[in-house]
């Protein structure tokens, strides 16, 4: 079964792209919607037709990094918490980040500029809601520490390749290999999260 894109949804996923790429070549700020046009090959009539501005393409950005996080929001929220709902959050949360590299590139790169944007405070709701969702009612301070830091070991992973970390006398897993040893640590991590004392 194939699945068919309109060309709207296509040329902002391309504008998304690009933006990423100039974004890490020259950083948020130091990159314009001209720029961008360019790259792409369009003017900037045909760039605002989809996006007004580059706030409004960090909106995107955001809105295509949270898919999958509202995606497992939405699966976990309304069910009764368990370790099993804890580990199946992870593991959906998990799953396709590392297509997802670009994206956590520029939140990394960028975090001083998104901080205080829409796009930003709305991504930050979601993480605290997943969180929420992963160490369930009634949590203690090191329950939700340690939701937190589940969840966020998939971030560090890739901050670890980007930084070049990795053991110098071995190779550098792949991006792949290196998100399964991020959800590892993260359900290992999750496993002591305790359930509420009844």
């Amino acid at each position: 079964m194939t699945t068919t894109q309109s060309p709207r949804s296509d040329t902002r996923a391309r504008i998304i792209d690009v933006a990423l790429e100039l974004f890490a070549e020259h950083g948020y700020e130091k990159t314009s919607l001209r720029e961008i046009a360019d790259r792409l090959g369009v003017t900037k009539a045909a760039l605002y037709y989809h996006f007004k501005t580059k706030d409004d393409i960090v909106r995107g950005i955001v809105e295509k990094m949270a898919a999958p996080l509202d995606d497992a929001i939405a699966y976990g929220e309304g069910k009764p918490w368990s370790p099993g709902l804890r580990d199946e959050l992870l593991r959906r949360f998990a799953a396709g980040m590392g297509e997802r590299a670009p994206l956590l590139r520029f939140f990394h790169e960028n975090q001083p500029a998104l901080r205080e944007s829409a796009a930003g405070l709305a991504f930050k709701d979601r993480m605290i809601r997943m969180i929420s969702l992963l160490h369930g009612p009634e949590p203690t301070f090191r329950d939700k520490l340690r939701a937190t830091v589940a969840l966020t070991s998939m971030h560090s992973a890739m901050f670890l390749l980007k930084a070049d970390l990795c053991e110098p006398d071995r190779p550098a897993p792949s991006v792949e290999e290196a998100m399964e040893a991020a959800l590892e640590v993260a359900l290992e991590v999750a496993a002591r999260i305790e359930p509420p004392a009844r």
